[in-house]
């Protein structure tokens, strides 16, 4: 291997796509048993290489130079062989205080509780240091090395503004993950999750929902590989290339998800856009199909709406969550349940295609939207949902074409 990423897991990475936008060169994705690390840094058998979870304190013992940031915080993640030395980098440091500039938080004299103790709690103490924190936190669940404990936090600490979380709590595939209870800590104003996938973790769409300034470490990964890559090469690369490259990673692992009346032409509208971006078609009552072999009628005569929901509910975390780059054409009744509306943002944008009730035609395939009688009480229980846990409304008293145009429109802005 010349360029990569060494870990334990890796298969959440993004890395590999982000390095191969940016550069020529071939960038691989290498996981590393622990009891073989130190053998793999001394066989020296590389050019350049990025360091991820647990390794980013285990190679500095390996280095010859190491920068004074990275040395001043105590953990490496980019790793350069010159002529046989290994010259150890954070670029971790650069990533994180553009993501936190991105957010436009300002850490200022600012209460900061930094979630974890790992190698990237290090660098997350450091920016937070450098951007003027009046009083840095560290949490564990143990309280050890310096740390203190989340009941501690909640106790002793309830006044604090920003959370950085540097614990994988919430990555996929273990998704429910939420490392703290934003209800307790009341005067939070911002949350940087260092998580990037899934795209928004359950701690990330809390905060939002809270109206909490909130984002995932997508920004960071991108903004720290740009500088490692300029690092790896000895260039410089134009100003802008970092938001260039999220902006293209971020709408190739988004989901278009389209929720919404039945009729209001969610199928319709997500084939056109399947075929229009060359994406898969996701249909959440599809899936629910094949996996009970029966039709959507059927189930509802034997297990009424609530068994229903239930199937549905595990189709969507099972099926569903962990998929990123399609468009998903739900079930008019999916986004009733919190669950469903959380997995789905996850890794999506939710468009509601808001089409007028007299435009709705009752079909005998829909169980509860089977007369116009039973249309108009749908709609009328559930408008305000929609509104409620959209992300962007769209006129779709319109022809599928144009509202496809439409969601393509806002969703590339």
């Amino acid at each position: 291997m010349k360029y990569g990423c060494i870990g334990e897991h890796l298969g959440h990475s993004f890395s590999k796509e982000i390095h191969n936008a940016l550069a020529p060169y071939e960038y691989e994705l290498c996981e590393i048993p622990r009891d073989k690390i130190d053998n793999f840094i001394e066989d020296r058998d590389f050019s350049a290489i990025n360091v991820t979870i647990p390794y980013k304190e285990t190679v500095i013992g390996h280095l010859d130079w190491i920068s004074e940031k990275a040395k001043s915080i105590g953990a490496v993640n980019t790793v350069v062989n010159r002529d046989g030395k290994l010259f150890g980098y954070n670029t971790d440091h650069y990533g994180m205080t553009e993501l936190i500039k991105k957010l436009g938080l300002d850490l200022k004299n600012k209460k900061v509780a930094i979630l974890g103790t790992g190698g990237t709690s290090k660098t997350a103490f450091a920016v937070a240091y450098d951007l003027g924190a009046v009083k840095i936190i560290r949490v564990s669940r143990s309280g050890k090395d310096g740390a203190i404990t989340y009941d501690e936090l909640y106790k002793k600490h309830s006044d604090t503004e920003i959370i950085i979380n540097t614990t994988p709590l919430g990555m996929y595939p273990n998704t429910d993950g939420v490392p703290i209870d934003l209800d307790k800590l009341g005067a939070v104003e911002g949350v940087i999750d260092a998580v990037y996938n899934p795209l928004r973790t359950r701690l990330v769409s809390k905060a939002i929902e809270k109206g909490i300034k909130a984002e995932g470490g997508l920004y960071m990964l991108v903004a720290q590989a740009v500088r490692a890559s300029e690092i790896f090469l000895d260039t410089e690369y134009p100003i802008g290339t970092t938001d260039k490259i999220y902006k293209k990673m971020l709408s190739s692992k988004e989901n278009i998800v389209l929720i919404g009346m039945p009729g209001s032409g969610k199928t319709t509208v997500g084939k056109i856009l399947a075929e229009t971006l060359d994406r898969p078609l996701i249909d959440t009552d599809e899936l629910i199909m094949e996996r009970t072999g029966k039709q959507i009628s059927d189930i509802f005569s034997e297990v009424g709406e609530s068994g229903f929901r239930d199937i549905e509910e595990e189709v969507i975390k099972e099926k569903v969550l962990p998929l990123g780059g399609v468009i998903i054409a739900t079930g008019g009744g999916s986004i009733l349940r919190d669950a469903n509306v959380e997995a789905l943002k996850q890794n999506g944008k939710l468009f509601f295609l808001d089409r007028p009730l007299e435009s709705l035609i009752p079909t005998d395939d829909r169980p509860l939207a089977s007369s116009a009688d039973a249309i108009k009480k749908r709609y009328n229980e559930r408008y305000g949902r929609y509104c409620e846990v959209s992300d962007i409304r769209i006129n779709s008293n319109c022809t599928a074409v144009d509202t496809a145009n439409d969601i393509i429109r806002e969703f590339t802005k």
